[in-house]
């Protein structure tokens, strides 16, 4: 990985590297929660595992780290950005999806209040839109409109985003092409890297989901 992401850009190129947040206890198996807005530390696996990624990036050359507000992104990006004397800054469109009333409820209770959307969560996730919250098509809108701010901001630069599981997802299928239909056909795991270059107006896929580097983590 060294070598792939220690040249330089082209002028008008951008590198992004989409970093999911480190794990928190609503991350945890048979505890696993919709965690949408709700504010949740990162547990001591999920510091670990930033640390680890802030060692794993420690060779690049990062211009810029933007974070989601909410604190599990951010204190996972200011671990990131400790080593580079980088200001992270706050960017709201990178926020995690609304899960409306469903924030909180873990996957049974979910089940239990709507079994029927919750199986269409499961199965066309483009189709839902979550009760006094969001569906994936708002949360594609708002963060693809972050990311073409960015886009004339840092040309020719590399810049580190740090987002949520859906977010993450969302902008990988925007990158490759995808419509939201393909969503759980990507994987983002907690403090996952992954790569994406503009190159000559088109966005070319480097790394999807590394996290070799979490194996120090654990």
């Amino acid at each position: 990985m060294k070598g792939s992401f220690s040249v330089n850009l082209s002028r008008d190129s951008i590198r992004i590297a989409i970093i999911r947040h480190g794990r928190t206890e609503w991350n945890e198996g048979e505890r696993e929660r919709f965690r949408g807005r709700a504010e949740i530390d990162l547990n001591e696996l999920g510091l670990r595992q930033a640390k680890a990624t802030a060692a794993s990036l420690s060779h690049w050359k990062i211009d810029a780290i933007y974070s989601s507000p909410l604190k599990r992104a951010l204190v996972t990006a200011q671990i990131l950005a400790s080593p580079f004397g980088l200001e992270v800054r706050p960017l709201p469109g990178l926020i995690d999806i609304d899960y409306g009333i469903w924030q909180g409820l873990s996957l049974e209770q979910s089940k239990a209040q709507d079994n029927q959307l919750y199986q269409l969560w499961q199965q066309s996730p483009h189709l839902v839109t979550f009760p006094k919250g969001e569906s994936l098509a708002q949360v594609r809108m708002r963060a693809v409109a972050a990311i073409n701010h960015l886009l004339a901001k840092h040309a020719g630069e590399t810049v580190v985003l740090v987002s949520h599981k859906v977010v993450c997802k969302v902008l990988l299928c925007y990158f490759l092409g995808l419509d939201n239909s393909h969503f759980w056909q990507i994987e983002q795991d907690t403090a996952a890297i992954s790569v994406v270059e503009l190159r000559d107006n088109i966005f070319v896929l480097k790394l999807l989901n590394d996290t070799c580097h979490t194996s120090l983590a654990r």
